[in-house]
């Protein structure tokens, strides 16, 4: 395969977040991660080129310095000389002070949704500081706006939270850990085979027909949250 060359970076949330919840937000912002392979894939065959990595990071929105994944995703992008492409600008970051710091990285990237606008020139500089000066100020509206409604709440004796949470989510977090358990093996014996990087664990999974806990298909998030618990619980 010839053309461009691209190395694409994904953003999803915490394992805390469900799977109905990442699903939720796949259906209605786009920003779930199938969502953003599509969006990745859907712009690859139109305007060609070879995708030649991903790199998935999982974590809140809001630990914009805490990313080890798109550090990865950079340095393979220098030394492949290619370009990281992301899904949409609000998955790389909300942060203008962000943005500015990736600018000065000298990789050069683009957003599926407006891959027009690149940091290849200073007109796209300016474009780029705007639209995630616009984004982090929506980010602080909305957490604004969401202390505000929390705050008339309380002080109308509104008890907020469900005293419930706490039993559901230790059942939630055992059923987890016992569901991982019963795959260690499996992992274990999937990474002796020689498949040990996310991608080739997912495959591996999926071809053998290993059912997720909710009986589905396997995703780079599952498969993630599925490794890294069976870490904590083994270590």
């Amino acid at each position: 395969m010839t053309g461009k060359r691209y190395i694409a970076y994904y953003r999803v949330s915490t394992e805390k977040q469900t799977d109905d919840k990442e699903k939720e937000e796949d259906r209605t912002t786009g920003l779930g991660l199938e969502a953003q392979e599509a969006a990745v894939n859907r712009f690859l065959a139109s305007a060609g080129g070879q995708l030649i990595d991903a790199f998935t990071e999982v974590e809140s929105g809001r630990k914009a310095t805490n990313r080890p994944k798109l550090a990865e995703a950079l340095a393979r992008c220098r030394k492949t000389k290619a370009t990281l492409i992301i899904a949409k600008l609000d998955r790389l970051a909300r942060s203008v002070h962000f943005i500015s710091g990736l600018m000065k990285s000298k990789v050069e990237f683009l957003c599926c949704d407006n891959p027009y606008l690149r940091n290849d020139s200073p007109t796209n500089k300016l474009m780029l500081h705007q639209l995630a000066a616009f984004a982090e100020f929506e980010r602080d509206m909305i957490s604004q706006r969401t202390k505000e409604a929390l705050a008339v709440l309380k002080a109308r004796g509104v008890k907020l939270g469900n005293p419930e949470f706490p039993r559901i989510n230790e059942e939630r977090r055992r059923s987890a850990d016992e569901f991982a358990g019963a795959l260690a093996p499996i992992i274990a014996q999937i990474k002796a085979e020689g498949y040990t990087t996310l991608d080739s664990i997912l495959d591996q999974l999926n071809r053998r027909d290993v059912p997720t806990a909710r009986g589905g298909r396997w995703h780079r998030t599952t498969v993630f949250n599925l490794v890294k618990r069976i870490e904590r619980i083994s270590a």
